[in-house]
């Protein structure tokens, strides 16, 4: 075959010249002589294009140039990453690794023998430190790499209510912030103090500097009131929550004593799979890219992590799973924010009357509601609805993106989760024999509303429903502070006998 004719250098390329299938005989000629010329602005130009949607519609075609272009090969960008290399990314850029582990672990040891052994030594009033316990994400598991920090709770005998935490703790704080100043005297670390913003702050906030870290390791040590005392891993006695919400109703402080939970909360996730505490990293991780491009508050990091665990229990419940379906699923629940209502029965219920009072008022507040499993009196999705109208519209433009799509260019499917129970639901619940303190109905005024009636439950699992409207109760909600920390041993716990 003569190739000159055809527009080919010359014929000693006629053995590459091969008739165009029938098929794609309207765009593969062009690329094929593009390609044999070495022609690397055309091929750029035609790979940019099939990614906009505007060229042949041979999804093959689209893979290759995904492969061979040099900007979609950075993998290390997550939107440039496909569905189906999630969990290698995962692995590569956002485990914990062994040396920065070994680093966090020595710096939490430093601290947390200075509080058991030296902080509360010498003063007037003996102070007794039941047990220091590592909180977070750092006690959970779900720590990501490189993100250096340590929430550590140190539950103190002195406190014998959560009014006394409430009134005290920046006592405490001082005390603690005092004994650093000078026990860095005397050993070989630096210590920054972030500046408080608050009169009365939950946590004493600073950075451990040693010449043997890379970098710096930011602490929050929190005082809390020690109400389970030595949790043997069953539910709290009932009692202790009707105390804790009476204390939140004559303080007008919800959600503010979260800390004294702290070992429920990482106990929820402690025995979770070892995939879905890595679908939680990646969801942090992505909402962390959020955050630095957001210009204003987006929720808590802690309502992404519980609704990653919801949309895991309702769509899948398996160790094994496709990691990208998953983050999908939580992407589309982001979209529904205006319809949650999350909670969970694992360490309360509704068969005490006060917790039962407690759940019905949280339950009826205007959505999106995501309910601490550990501490009834927390929503932790907050009260700002522009926060997770931002963070929806990042979704909304994150869905478009190559980590959502298969091989073929579609996407991948996500987990049938509904934001709203159906009937079918409450039938089956009728069913069980257990208690339930909530039924959603809709009211004269044609929106969603709970009301204290009984009827059987089945769930230790969450239960989730939608409202259009709901009215508010007088009092407010605080948010539970649980920021990301690094990754140590998940079970970690400090006591002193």
């Amino acid at each position: 075959m003569n190739c000159q004719g055809q527009g080919m250098p010359g014929p000693g390329n006629a053995c590459l010249a091969k008739k165009p299938s029938p098929d794609h005989s309207s765009t593969f000629p062009e690329k094929a002589c593009s390609i044999f010329q070495g022609t690397e602005t055309k091929l750029s130009s035609d790979w940019a294009v099939e990614r906009e949607g505007k060229a042949a519609a041979d999804p093959r075609s689209q893979l290759r140039g995904h492969r061979l272009s040099p900007l979609l090969c950075n993998m290390t960008e997550l939107s440039n990453v496909p569905a189906r290399d999630l969990d290698r990314f995962i692995e590569n850029h956002l485990m914990v690794d062994t040396p920065f582990r070994k680093q966090v672990r020595a710096a939490i040891h430093i601290i947390s023998s200075f509080l058991k052994e030296k902080c509360f030594q010498g003063t007037w009033t003996p102070v007794r430190v039941s047990k220091v316990v590592k909180g977070g994400s750092s006690g959970k598991g779900t720590a990501l790499r490189g993100q250096s920090d340590a929430d550590l709770v140190v539950f103190i005998n002195n406190l014998r209510s959560f009014k006394e935490q409430f009134e005290h703790r920046g006592e405490f704080i001082e005390e603690i912030r005092r004994q650093l100043v000078a026990c860095q005297r005397e050993e070989t670390f630096d210590v920054e103090f972030e500046i408080q913003r608050f009169q009365y702050p939950r946590a004493l906030s600073f950075t451990l500097r040693s010449p043997w870290y890379h970098k710096g390791v930011e602490f929050d040590v929190l005082p809390a009131f020690d109400v389970l005392g030595q949790w043997n891993g069953h539910r709290p006695n009932p009692q202790i929550y009707a105390r804790l919400i009476q204390e939140c109703e004559d303080l007008g402080k919800w959600g503010e004593f979260s800390p004294c939970f702290t070992e429920l909360q990482r106990a929820f996730l402690r025995d979770r799979p070892a995939k879905l505490k890595s679908l939680i990293r990646l969801v942090k991780h992505w909402f962390q890219k959020c955050k630095k491009k957001s210009r204003g508050p987006l929720p808590p990091q802690y309502a992404l992590e519980l609704l990653t665990v919801y949309a895991w229990e309702q769509g899948s419940g398996s160790p094994y799973f496709n990691t990208a379906e998953g983050f999908r699923t939580v992407l589309e629940l982001v979209l529904d924010h205006e319809k949650l209502c999350i909670y969970w029965t694992k360490y309360y219920d509704f068969k005490n009357a006060v917790i039962k009072r407690c759940l019905t008022r949280m339950l009826n507040k205007r959505r999106p509601v995501i309910l601490d499993p550990a501490d009834p009196t927390g929503n932790v999705a907050g009260r700002d609805r522009f926060a997770w109208l931002q963070l929806a519209t990042e979704a909304h433009t994150w869905l478009s993106y190559l980590c959502f799509k298969k091989w073929d260019g579609f996407l991948v499917a996500s987990w049938d989760v509904p934001p709203e129970v159906d009937s079918a639901s409450d039938s089956e619940e009728e069913d069980s024999g257990l208690t339930c303190g909530c039924l959603q109905t809709e009211s004269s005024q044609g929106f969603r509303t709970y009301q204290e009636v009984g009827l059987p439950w089945t769930m230790d699992s969450p239960r989730v429903t939608s409202s259009h409207r709901v009215a508010s109760p007088p009092w407010g909600i605080s948010t539970a502070r649980v920021e990301s920390t690094s990754q140590d041993d998940e079970d970690w716990t400090c006591v002193i006998l």
